[in-house]
């Protein structure tokens, strides 16, 4: 996940707003979201496990666990290559394989990580520490990780191409993506392998780029075995364009993962004087397409169903001074009680065969 996401506007559907306005309340309980046939995934934080109100939320309704960040190359190499630290990832790994629940590793190669821990090395020391890197943390959660995000978001944000950076200039834009899937194949053989991007499904461009770089990756044996759409949603998306996206996606064959699910009521519009019941009727118009879009799939493609935090308060649209207390990005309310997402999710998993 990246907070540099572009949030897009486009013509209000006040039909939608309407059907909202007048439907039932929403129920205080759902049927657990984990009945579902398929995984349903939560990222999750070591302060997630030591809070008693999400823990019995999550063992309600979740079936697979994501690390959100203390997995990623930023924490486990905060004090350099030589002095790797593991405890937060252990401390989750640790929990995930006391509560009998899969994980899926995020991440091990990502655009925006890893350059100052590798300034200044030359070649030879460069390639020891890129490929030890993904033997040491692959291998360290062999059989707890039953999945990886072997490289994430390696796509430009317009969709022009791919991404410049520290791992690129070192192998090339398609070189370090198939080395890193390599390298960690090595390490866990029986680990699934994605790659993993963003605004797949509203940017074109982007979807065709990622659709494209897919085709060349599997033509070259990269041992890329499943697909990752991050589906950080915005509510004014068109109609129909998740939905054609994931028929895209499935055209390869391969296990598909709603991998970072999350739907902001924000938009970049600061005339936008929609009403919090207008803005939450598109977000459900928009995951109501994508779960049934998923549900759709052969049921060998559906890896697993991941949002992005279970309650508002937990999102990272939630964090910081741009929190005004109001955004509802996610399926359960600060409280634990269902939002509109959660009741949509609970009744498109429920017709899932």
């Amino acid at each position: 996940m990246t907070t540099r996401r572009a949030l897009l506007t486009a013509p209000l559907a006040l039909a939608a707003c309407e059907r909202f306005a007048t439907a039932a309340p929403v129920p205080a309980a759902i049927p657990p979201l984990k009945a579902a046939p398929f995984p349903v995934g939560t990222a999750f934080k070591t302060d997630h496990i030591a809070d008693p109100a999400w823990v019995a939320l999550a063992r309600t309704h979740i079936s697979q666990l994501t690390p959100e960040w203390e997995m990623k190359m930023e924490y486990i190499l905060a004090d350099g290559l030589a002095r790797p630290r593991f405890d937060g990832p252990d401390r989750l790994a640790a929990w995930a394989k006391a509560e009998g629940l899969p994980m899926h590793g995020h991440t091990l190669i990502w655009y925006a990580q890893g350059e100052e821990a590798f300034t200044g090395l030359d070649n030879a020391a460069f390639d020891r520490a890129f490929d030890g890197y993904i033997a040491t943390v692959a291998g360290r959660y062999r059989g707890i990780a039953r999945s990886w995000d072997v490289v994430n978001e390696p796509i430009l944000d317009d969709g022009s191409g791919l991404r410049d950076c520290h791992w690129s200039r070192r192998y090339g834009q398609d070189g370090y993506i198939l080395r890193a899937f390599e390298k960690a194949q090595a390490a866990d053989p029986d680990a699934i392998l994605f790659l993993n991007d963003y605004n797949l499904e509203g940017i074109p461009a982007k979807g065709t780029q990622y659709l494209k770089l897919v085709e060349r990756l599997l033509k070259a044996g990269c041992p890329l075995q499943g697909l990752g759409t991050q589906s950080h949603l915005w509510i004014d998306m068109p109609d129909g364009v998740i939905a054609a996206f994931i028929r895209e996606l499935a055209q390869f064959g391969l296990p598909i993962h709603v991998s970072e699910l999350d739907v902001t009521l924000r938009t970049d519009n600061p005339l936008d004087l929609r009403s919090i019941a207008e803005r939450m009727a598109r977000q459900v118009d928009r995951v109501t397409e994508l779960a049934e879009a998923f549900v759709a799939l052969p049921a060998a493609q559906r890896f697993a169903f991941t949002v992005w935090g279970l309650r508002d308060t937990d999102s990272w649209y939630r964090q910081g001074e741009k929190d005004d207390g109001k955004d509802r990005p996610l399926p359960f309310d600060g409280a634990g009680n269902a939002n509109p997402m959660a009741v949509v999710l609970s009744r498109a998993f429920r017709a899932a065969t």
